[in-house]
């Protein structure tokens, strides 16, 4: 069952576009909590997502362009502006189609039945592709990580680090596993690189919300 993601925040609008998908027989979620859009499509994992421009905080044009950054799941906007430029920008930014209010709720299930029929085969599953723990990103295709709607750049030790920790979340993982992990043959590995990459590592995650994501568990390893 294709899932649809609702980002609108007029809740009559968006109530209607729910129940339209579902009796449609799709799984619909709509966003309440609009300082968390990032971190609700992660967990969702939607197959399309309908996006609003005007939404409090930041407007829909910014969404779509951190989406972009983690997915290329199909995006419809749904607006009431109908300038020119705001549809060169919402392309532009990785929308897929535009539907401006007010709208036939018919019409778009058939763009959005179009949608998914065009380009679900060529989707990149999102598990594959991000790994999510404690509102922590990883973005597996670009080696960055998301916070709270910011982001780093990491060295490519410091994400197979981070990697590592977070497919083995809430588990120990010792420190000889990670150098065997990183370099396959922790006798030519100064034990010391480890720690350095794991400081460095530490203090970007921290410099983006996350203070002590990172636990050493003395004597046995890091756990995150």
């Amino acid at each position: 069952m294709f899932k649809i993601l609702v980002i609108e925040d007029d809740e009559v609008i968006g109530e209607e576009i729910l129940n339209a998908v579902r009796k449609h027989g799709y799984e619909g979620k709509r966003i309440e909590d609009f300082n968390k859009v990032i971190e609700e499509f992660v967990k969702y994992k939607p197959d399309l997502v309908l996006l609003d421009i005007n939404l409090p905080a930041y407007d829909g044009f910014y969404w779509c362009g951190k989406i972009r950054m983690l997915s290329k799941v199909p995006i419809i906007f749904i607006s009431s502006r109908t300038e020119e430029m705001d549809i060169i920008i919402a392309t532009n930014m990785g929308g897929d189609d535009y539907v401006t209010k007010p709208f036939s709720i018919n019409i778009l299930l058939t763009k959005v039945n179009a949608l998914l029929r065009r380009t679900y085969s060529y989707f990149n599953d999102l598990e594959s592709d991000v790994i999510t723990h404690k509102g922590l990103i990883l973005n597996l295709k670009d080696d960055t990580v998301m916070y709270d709607g910011n982001n780093i750049q990491l060295t490519r030790n410091e994400f197979k680090i981070l990697h590592i920790l977070m497919k083995n979340k809430g588990t120990i993982v010792s420190r000889d596993r990670i150098i065997r992990e990183l370099w396959q043959d922790e006798s030519f590995v100064d034990d010391n690189t480890l720690t350095v990459n794991i400081a460095r590592l530490r203090k970007k995650i921290k410099n983006i919300g996350l203070p002590n994501y990172i636990e050493t568990q003395k004597s046995m390893g890091y756990i995150v």
